[in-house]
């Protein structure tokens, strides 16, 4: 966490940081593998240049993958699998996977229940070939299963050794505190980026306390927060719908963002990377997982390492912003 020793608040991050309680050491700066092998979320995937996303990172120090179940289906953990046993070193990769989706007549489901929790990490510890999982989440919460008992399984497959740590995706601040009634989640992950800052209230300060690391997702909405849109662009896909995205909203956003130019530049960085930087200072956010579907992006991404933030850049962000 944050007051630990090998987190610097406002300096670069150069060494690997511990998730949550857990005995799981990472680069801050991990890979989101929802392009490696996510034929149901993006047309026309090269699963040789996933498989390339996925060997550039842990060729480059990178050794944090977030993979999950739904991404594909199946086919993301396959493929990931499929590079860790070429590679080796299994035991030198942090896999990160999810489960809580069912299909019941084509239809998809969320189901927290122990025995699909168990069936699920099974069924992806064939997929990823290996024999442990390194951080399971469960994906989505469903509406029955009482999230102790969900979380209670996990803890049973992490005593014998099929799991090392377990998380929680998507849960509210209610259902996490049920989740950790007994002190067993080491991570959350859930939205969270300089557009929708709704974790701050509650979310990030329980979260903290209980030594949980928060993993934000879509930490540049899509690219909002990445600088490289003007007010001409227009969207046709599932930015079209998002909130950000639209009119006048889409207006203001592109201003703030203009903001973090001068900033950008006298550090010689990318405004995405000032964005990253600025999440790793905040409390319990100890890594992010930025996708890619290009191996020179994977690279771009762990440049956000060699910025260095001051008190004062750190301040003048969140007012932006604010």
């Amino acid at each position: 966490m944050k007051g630990e020793s090998n987190k610097r608040r406002c300096c670069s991050v150069t060494k690997l940081t511990k998730l949550g309680k857990s005995d799981l050491y990472v680069n801050p700066i991990g890979l989101g593998t929802n392009a490696v092998g996510g034929h149901n979320l993006y047309p026309n995937l090269n699963e040789e240049e996933g498989k390339n996303l996925v060997r550039t990172a842990l060729n480059n120090g990178i050794n944090f993958l977030d993979t999950a179940f739904i991404y594909g289906p199946k086919r993301s953990e396959e493929l990931i699998g499929e590079v860790i046993k070429e590679i080796g070193k299994r035991e030198d990769v942090v896999i990160a996977t999810k489960g809580a989706h069912k299909f019941v007549n084509d239809q998809v489901v969320f189901d927290n229940s122990p025995s699909f929790l168990k069936q699920s990490v099974e069924d992806s510890l064939k997929r990823l070939q290996t024999d442990y999982i390194d951080l399971y989440y469960i994906h989505f919460p469903d509406e029955a299963t009482p999230k102790d008992e969900a979380v209670g399984a996990l803890k049973e497959l992490k005593d014998e050794g099929k799991i090392r740590s377990i998380g929680v995706s998507n849960f509210s601040l209610e259902q996490l505190k049920e989740a950790n009634k007994d002190g067993y989640v080491d991570v959350i992950q859930g939205e969270y980026h300089l557009l929708q800052r709704d974790a701050e209230k509650e979310m990030l300060p329980y979260t903290a306390q209980n030594q949980i690391s928060f993993i934000p997702y879509f930490p540049l909405a899509s690219g909002l927060l990445a600088g490289k849109y003007s007010k001409e662009d227009t969207f046709n896909d599932l930015r079209s719908n998002m909130p950000h995205f639209q009119g006048e909203n889409f207006i203001k956003n592109l201003e703030k963002v203009d903001q973090l130019h001068p900033i950008a530049e006298a550090k010689n960085a990318e405004i995405a990377h000032i964005v990253l930087a600025w999440y790793l200072t905040k409390d319990s956010i100890d890594a992010i997982i930025p996708g890619a579907k290009r191996s020179e992006q994977v690279l771009n991404n762990l440049q956000t390492l060699e910025v260095q933030l001051s008190p004062e850049d750190i301040n003048k962000i969140d007012q932006i912003f604010k």
